[in-house]
């Protein structure tokens, strides 16, 4: 399992041996376990492990996988109050009650995009997007003075994403009249990027309908 592991997360090459423990053991018990950039990376190892990876299945045992943890919370946002609970707890006295680091009532706040326990989040009142971490109450304001950062509702959307040199980014696609504006902000550099993305015109349209998500950078 050791070498495994390190034959997985190290980017040069070795001459380490796997341990045998059989191709189904490995494509069902372990493989499934590993980190997205660990898979990502197992892909390259021969074209049994990219068929095993690439497959529906595989897809579906690693999402399961990732789902469990005790480490795992909910957030529960009401009208006036939010909550945060452990998955599958339905008692009151299990709930923490936090209170928003922005002024504005909890019913008031959109969540865009999510990953690793980061939100998203955009303020109804003022359409400034904000970075959110409710476990340690962290909050970081990302909109500027150059209208980077202001969330428009019915046309744009919001990603959160890891990029190769594990820096957390907002993808935020802006929508326009026959125009898509994209830029990308860093949480390293605390500053916003245009990137190119989807030039074609008919992505410009109202027939195509944007939605936020958030994942590894593979």
């Amino acid at each position: 399992m050791k070498k495994l592991k390190g034959c997985l997360y190290s980017t040069s090459e070795s001459n380490t041996k796997l341990p045998d423990l059989g191709p189904d053991l490995i494509m069902s018990e372990i493989l499934p376990r590993l980190p997205a950039k660990c898979v990502g990376r197992a892909k390259k190892v021969c074209k049994e492990w990219l068929s095993c990876i690439s497959s529906k299945e595989f897809v579906m045992m690693h999402c399961r996988h990732m789902c469990k943890g005790s480490r795992q919370k909910i957030l529960s946002i009401g009208q006036e109050s939010c909550f945060i609970s452990s998955p599958g707890v339905d008692l009151v006295d299990e709930k923490t009650m936090i209170t928003l680091p922005f002024h504005v009532r909890p019913f008031d706040v959109w969540i865009l995009s999510s990953l690793n326990g980061l939100l998203c989040v955009c303020l109804r009142n003022t359409f400034e997007m904000l970075i959110w971490n409710p476990l340690i109450r962290s909050c970081i304001n990302i909109s500027d003075s150059k209208s980077y950062g202001f969330f428009k509702i019915y046309s744009d959307a919001v990603g959160l994403y890891i990029d190769s040199s594990n820096d957390y980014r907002v993808l935020h696609i802006k929508r326009g009249r026959f125009t898509v504006d994209v830029m990308a902000y860093s949480r390293r550099t605390s500053h916003w990027k245009r990137i190119p993305f989807l030039q074609k015109r008919h992505y410009h349209t109202n027939g195509y309908v944007w939605s936020g998500g958030g994942g590894d950078f593979l």
